[in-house]
């Protein structure tokens, strides 16, 4: 690409973004980039509204919501979670990250924790990373017994059902992104001093366990995927297309007051997200 300079003159001219789009292509700049984040931006913010509306309907009937958000590390989660959560009430929104379960903890039912955190009513609940640890983490790492694994795998569906009996609506997602991918965000974390503090002994052992991660996501999928609390598999390595094809995932799912008049396209892409069956590996 030729390097080009803007002049006091030329910027005076420009008075649209369209004229300004129009000087770049004649200065040949490749506009591919900027052109896809100042998209992304418009979509994102219309959904942001559309998620605005959604909030208002469940806090005026008073329906609980609660939304997981799992994946490989660096999948990104927790960019995802921060685009739903960033313009929401926070009266009647938050965000549950629990941490390394203390002892008494893990002297209880394992779910104990976990149910204290759950939706309110009129309240919808973003979990970074869910009870699902037992599932795939806590195996892989040595965390659990094969006992606790296996008894986790038996009531998962049961607990899942006690909660949608009792009018939980629960969202589950997973972010699922290439190991090629995941190595190029390892890296970014590792370079970069605003991001270091995501890196963890779990995270660094991560890309030499990818197979074992493999199985047991794989395992996951078929034990605890059902219809009335089925996985929502969103496969892409591009972040910003993750972000908004969960968020019209998640808006597609209720007819809430004035979604008739977004405008913006609230279905997601099916080549993106789909739900998982168990033929499909990830």
């Amino acid at each position: 690409m030729s390097s080009f300079i803007f002049s006091n003159e030329d910027i005076a001219k420009l008075e649209t973004r369209e004229q300004l789009v129009a000087y770049l292509n004649g200065k040949e700049a490749n506009l591919q980039k900027p052109q896809e984040r100042a998209d992304y931006k418009q979509d994102l913010e219309k959904l942001q509204i559309e998620l605005l509306k959604l909030q208002n309907w469940i806090m005026k009937h008073n329906k609980r919501v609660a939304v997981i958000f799992e994946g490989r590390d660096a999948a990104g989660k927790g960019g995802a979670i921060r685009r739903f959560r960033r313009y929401l009430n926070p009266r009647s929104a938050r965000v549950v990250a629990l941490g390394k379960p203390s002892d008494i903890e893990k002297g209880q039912w394992y779910f104990r924790r976990h149910v204290k955190e759950m939706p309110n009513p009129g309240e919808i609940v973003f979990f970074d990373r869910s009870w699902y640890n037992r599932a795939v983490v806590e195996p892989v790492m040595g965390f659990c017994s094969t006992r606790e694994y296996q008894l986790f795998t038996q009531q998962v569906p049961e607990f899942e059902h006690m909660l949608y009996e009792d009018g939980v609506i629960l969202v589950k997602f997973w972010f699922a992104i290439s190991r090629e991918e995941q190595e190029k965000r390892f890296k970014s974390r590792e370079t970069n001093p605003l991001k270091q503090w995501k890196i963890s002994p779990v995270d660094l052992k991560a890309q030499g366990l990818w197979t074992e991660y493999s199985h047991y996501i794989k395992e996951m999928f078929i034990k605890t995927h059902t219809e009335y609390s089925p996985w929502i598999i969103v496969k892409t390595d591009n972040k910003l297309e993750a972000r908004l094809e969960s968020l019209r995932y998640l808006l597609s799912l209720f007819d809430y007051e004035g979604k008739d008049e977004a405008e913006i396209m609230l279905y997601p892409d099916p080549n993106v997200v789909h739900r998982f069956y168990r033929s499909i590996i990830v």
